[in-house]
């Protein structure tokens, strides 16, 4: 029982802690407005997988079976929308990085924490691998184990991408240093999205 709920918790931390793009927008985020005023959409993130991840393993899971090209769908698109948004942070210009009070209403919220998972490809991957591997024992207790683990992994996981950005903020404080930090990003974003669809269909 202990190696299965090991083998939990390194699919969960391998899963969560990796880069996506939810862990990329608490990242800058926190850069701009610090962890704390992050802290509403990693919690709505986190519970966004959460429930994403509790649906796959009691239904979702059994109807995607059925209608394999689902996920397939869901995947081509969430890696256009992906591709989309890495380009745009590509191209953006650099700026200074200010936590101030001035930007509330473009601090990433709650609900869009939770949505932005319903529409990630890696949260879906993520989900529908995880109840694939820990549903051949065919016992339900375990895969409310699984979701639990992953509650929490996930969660810590966030929190610490949101305290990186905000400790990132200080040694990027320059329009030339943004700018760079830009352009990393946004290939990086694209090229996880990329990587994320190959694997898929590979």
């Amino acid at each position: 029982m202990f190696g299965l709920f090991l083998s939990m918790f390194t699919f969960s931390l391998s899963m969560s802690i990796s880069p996506g793009p939810v862990n990329l927008t608490i990242l800058g985020s926190a850069m701009n407005y610090g962890a704390r005023k992050t802290f509403a959409f990693i919690f709505g993130a986190t519970i966004g997988f959460t429930l994403l991840l509790a649906a796959v393993c009691f239904g979702l899971y059994q109807i995607i079976l059925l209608y394999i090209g689902l996920l397939d769908i869901i995947t081509i698109l969430g890696t256009l929308l992906l591709v989309w948004i890495g380009f745009n942070i590509l191209r953006s210009a650099g700026q200074k990085i200010s936590i101030s009070e001035i930007d509330q209403t473009k601090i990433p919220t709650f609900l869009q924490g939770f949505l932005m998972q319903w529409l990630n490809p890696k949260a879906w991957i993520a989900a529908v691998a995880g109840t694939a591997l820990f549903s051949i024992t065919q016992n339900a207790l375990h895969l409310i184990f699984f979701v639990m683990i992953y509650f929490v992994v996930c969660f810590i996981s966030l929190l610490i991408w949101g305290i990186a950005g905000e400790k990132l903020a200080k040694l990027l404080n320059t329009p030339q240093r943004a700018k760079v930090f830009n352009i990393v990003m946004g290939v990086v974003l694209i090229a996880i999205s990329l990587e994320m669809c190959w694997h898929h269909f590979a």
